[in-house]
């Protein structure tokens, strides 16, 4: 009789480097990790590490600031890719009863920057794609972008972040902005495929809960504002079409909100459009926000790489309804030495299965 194959076998725990370089003590005397990243971008790692004793002295090990200081570059790896890669922001102690002294530490990624330098400024005839290159230059970034979207006339940052300024404009034009090292990246959600990911509950997926909700889908979403150069109100009622691509001809939100229930228009209390191309466009960006919540999902698997912010991931073994592709909105990687190393994800879609 024949062996059966071997289970595939993956780390379970994760590397810590300093400044480029691996760091063995930091490893091995790692007790906690969490590090949380989502869809507005800006993700951030907090490390719990052992701090008492050692081959070369005994006492506090971390307190010296020698290799755990404020700025140093902070990875985690886990084989050959990294989960997070950011810098050091905070250092602190923590001295439990009856336990020995551990350092914990936090970090930011480089969107820290951005969320630090607050500023009133405009830009004129200018495009998302000439503001993010502009904040790029700003916080010595390299863009990466794939944008195509409208030139707006003036676009003015009255006292906010950049990083706020650069979310509200991304947000108008469905797109998300994050970075990588010390890339800048931005791109529309639907081509935001950093991976592809199969998860199968009772194997990779440890556990899945999630539910289809219609409290917030809407049949059509209106836009509704004031064009001053032909001097006429401006209105745009986007409807389920504006999702369409996303539904893999399956039921969405939109449709079975009308079906059950009747028809259910609502009107943007936000956003003035000044034409009939900015009032389509905030109608369109806004339905499909909601109609991509209509099913949403919370998951626990096995860490892998793949499984990050804006990869489409593959769900099976759930049933008919609850099968098939969502997308990844937001994640939380998780190490500790009861569990080991984990991710909890949560994703959505527009669309139910059928029986």
């Amino acid at each position: 009789m024949g062996l059966a194959p071997p289970l595939p076998i993956s780390a379970s725990r994760p590397s810590i480097e300093i400044d480029g370089s691996r760091d063995a003590t930091l490893t091995s005397s790692l007790m906690s990790m969490s590090i949380v990243e989502s869809s507005a971008g800006l993700a951030h790692c907090e490390l719990v590490l052992g701090n008492w004793g050692g081959p070369d002295h005994a006492g506090f090990q971390h307190f010296d600031r020698r290799t755990l200081d404020f700025g140093k570059r902070l990875g985690i790896a886990l084989g050959d890719g990294h989960l997070f890669d950011g810098r050091l922001s905070a250092i602190g102690g923590v001295f439990p009863e009856g336990g020995p002294p551990q350092v914990k530490v936090g970090a930011e990624d480089r969107l820290q920057d951005l969320r630090m330098t607050r500023r009133t400024r405009s830009f004129a005839q200018a495009t998302l794609a000439d503001v993010l290159r502009q904040l790029a230059s700003d916080h010595g970034l390299t863009p990466n972008l794939t944008l195509s979207g409208p030139r707006y006339p003036v676009l003015a940052q009255v006292n906010q972040s950049d990083l706020a300024f650069a979310r509200d404009i991304a947000r108008r034009e469905d797109v998300q902005v994050w970075v990588d090292g010390t890339d800048l990246h931005a791109l529309p959600r639907p081509q935001r495929r950093d991976a592809s990911v199969s998860l199968a509950w009772a194997g990779t997926l440890r556990e899945f809960a999630v539910a289809a909700d219609l409290a917030h889908q809407r049949t059509g979403l209106a836009a509704c504002g004031w064009d001053a150069s032909a001097k006429r109100a401006t209105r745009f009622v986007a409807a389920e079409a504006a999702v369409s691509a996303e539904l893999a001809g399956k039921p969405g939100g939109a449709a079975t909100l009308q079906s059950a229930f009747g028809a259910r228009v609502d009107t943007l209390a936000h956003g003035v459009p000044t034409d009939d191309a900015q009032a389509q466009a905030l109608a369109e960006t806004s339905f499909r926000y909601l109609a991509r919540r209509f099913v949403v999902g919370r998951g626990v698997a096995q860490t892998q790489l793949g499984l990050r912010v804006g990869a489409k991931v593959t769900i099976d073994g759930v049933g008919p309804l609850f099968e098939g592709d969502y997308t990844v909105t937001d994640t939380h990687i998780r190490f500790d030495q009861k569990l080991g190393l984990r991710t909890e994800f949560w994703c959505d879609r527009p669309s139910i299965g059928t029986p």
